[in-house]
């Protein structure tokens, strides 16, 4: 059925382009190429650090290529390399053996991601806890215990239990569940924590009735604990057209997508491992960046110097981009305004809506931008902050727009396919946005105004919130801070951009996601104290939500 619509869509657009000028023909085929080509099967959803990244930045530092662009990356040719760090993982070599029963990680135990690296053999009971011995303790009566009080932290708990049985001599600490409250406890590979005193085991139930189930017995272990950094390399793809003129435009759009939806990103429902091909997000913003590079070759506006980066890393944190403003190949002084384009692929026939992000980003866009269009119904969104990759530019006080056609029921699902763009809608929109730089190329440098901040508890599941961007690339212990949303508690209280959030009363938290949830556990118009990080100094506000 697929092959029969789009075979469909091909006769519509070829009737269309019977219409088109020379020009426009060229680009329809090309937007129809490139996204075919980067959204096939073949590239297997151009995940972050994978073979099929591989495949699309070759094929996009091809493209620019031929069409005669630069390259442009910090090291000369047009790949600019960044790491990711991931968090942590289990190396295989790490094994929990009792009385010659060699467990399995995940399936019988796991150890917990703040465990030091250790390896050594012990004679233990569970029933005596003595020192030079391993340690063990059954979750049941604390989660009892604490099942009413919604401050309690699991975690916390046991960090505590453990540091105090290595202070009396425990070589480690195994823990169980075998009461009925569930405990969620997981490897959390991307929390940052440091090592505490003793490694910490969980010892899933079924496994402890089968190798535990005589507390009284004596035990031979040998154990040995490995828990390494987790990174992959992502690939930015930089290029450049080169007018000699004083200032540089920037045009951007991310090349990546969620592979097979390892990363946890996908709203895919089903149970079978599919490819999420990512046609509309955002195969169609590459696309369109790479037919605008071969327009502003062929142009005659030369008051700007053109660079275009394709982007990795955007689905999962703006890693891409951030890296990018951070390691420039140009000076970023000069940049005259940066434009994103994400998910332009799917412009509605009937309504011709196209969201416009960053307006408010410079009072020269409101000279050259209107909601009265003859063919686009614009939606304006004034803040230069998003989920996307202008938002790494706007942090560099650069003007910026984000043109975007909408969210789908296909977003972020394996349904996201080449037959479903509108290649004659995203056409109309390369046009539009020619035109609109044709219409600033004698605006001279555009100024830079501040915009509201989206802040990151925006969202209705919060009750409250500090008002601040986190920066999801950080690999350090808590939360840094990218942005503060103006007159919200976080710039009422002169907390600053760089200010790394430590803990939230007696929460503590470790990364953006543990403090998502410390954040739910609080109400608005209740008081507590929150620790932060500013240089080397640890400073510590009284706040109210």
């Amino acid at each position: 059925m697929k092959k029969i619509f789009f075979a469909f869509l091909l006769l519509s657009v070829t009737a269309y382009s019977q219409k088109l000028s020379k020009s426009d023909k060229k680009i329809l085929a090309g937007l129809q190429a490139h996204i075919g080509y980067l959204a096939d099967d073949k590239l297997e959803g151009r995940r972050t650090g994978t073979a099929g990244e591989k495949l699309a930045y070759e094929y996009i530092s091809s493209e620019y290529q031929k069409a005669g662009l630069l390259p442009k990356a910090e090291n000369g040719g047009y790949i600019q390399d960044f790491e990711i760090n991931e968090g942590k993982q289990i190396n295989p070599s790490t094994h929990f053996i009792i009385n010659g029963n060699d467990l399995q990680v995940d399936k019988d135990f796991f150890p917990l991601v703040f465990s030091p690296n250790t390896s050594f053999e012990s004679s233990s009971s569970m029933s005596i806890p003595e020192a030079g011995a391993i340690w063990f303790s059954d979750l049941k009566d604390l989660l009892e215990e604490n099942k009413k009080n919604p401050h309690f932290d699991l975690t916390e708990a046991v960090k505590s239990a453990a540091n105090n049985a290595g202070e009396k001599g425990a070589t480690a600490y195994v823990i169980y569940n075998t009461g009925t409250i569930k405990d969620e406890l997981k490897f959390e590979a991307k929390a940052k924590n440091d090592p505490i005193k003793i490694p910490v085991l969980y010892l899933q139930k079924e496994a402890k009735q089968k190798f535990l189930n005589d507390e009284k017995s004596a035990l031979d272990i040998k154990l040995k604990v490995v828990i390494e950094d987790k990174k992959r390399i992502g690939h930015n793809v930089a290029a450049y057209i080169d007018n000699g003129a004083a200032t540089t435009i920037i045009l951007g759009a991310h090349y990546d997508h969620l592979g097979y939806g390892e990363d946890k990103n996908s709203l895919y429902v089903g149970t079978t491992p599919a490819i999420h091909n990512g046609a509309d997000d955002n195969a169609s913003g590459t696309a369109a960046l790479i037919e605008m590079g071969k327009i502003l070759k062929a142009a005659k506006l030369k008051n700007n110097n053109y660079l275009l980066v394709s982007f990795s890393g955007e689905e999962l944190g703006l890693y891409g981009s951030k890296y990018y403003t951070e390691h420039p190949s140009i000076n970023l002084s000069t940049a005259n305004y940066m434009i994103n384009m994400d998910m332009v692929g799917r412009l509605n026939d009937s309504t011709h809506g196209l969201t416009i992000g960053g307006y408010g980003t410079s009072p020269t866009w409101g000279e050259m931008i209107t909601e009265k269009d003859d063919y686009f119904k614009i939606k304006f969104d004034s803040s230069g902050a998003g989920p996307s990759d202008h938002t790494s530019f706007y942090r560099k006080d650069i003007p910026v727009l984000f043109f975007f056609t909408g969210v789908h029921g296909d977003y972020h699902k394996p349904s996201d396919d080449a037959d479903k763009i509108n290649y004659t809608g995203e056409l109309k929109i390369v046009r539009y946005l020619y035109r609109l730089i044709e219409s600033a190329n004698k605006k001279g440098k555009l100024p830079f105004t501040k915009t509201r901040e989206t802040t990151a508890s925006s969202k209705n599941s919060f009750k409250v919130s500090l008002g601040v961007m986190p920066d999801y690339t950080f690999s350090g212990g808590g939360v840094r801070i990218d942005g503060v949303s103006e007159g919200k508690l976080a710039q009422r209280i002169g907390l600053k951009a760089g200010d790394i959030l430590l803990e939230l009363g007696e929460h503590k938290f470790s990364d953006v996601q543990s403090y998502m949830q410390v954040l739910g556990k609080f109400n608005k118009g209740e008081a507590t104290k929150l620790k932060i990080k500013r240089g080397t100094e640890e400073l510590v506000f009284d706040i109210v939500f």
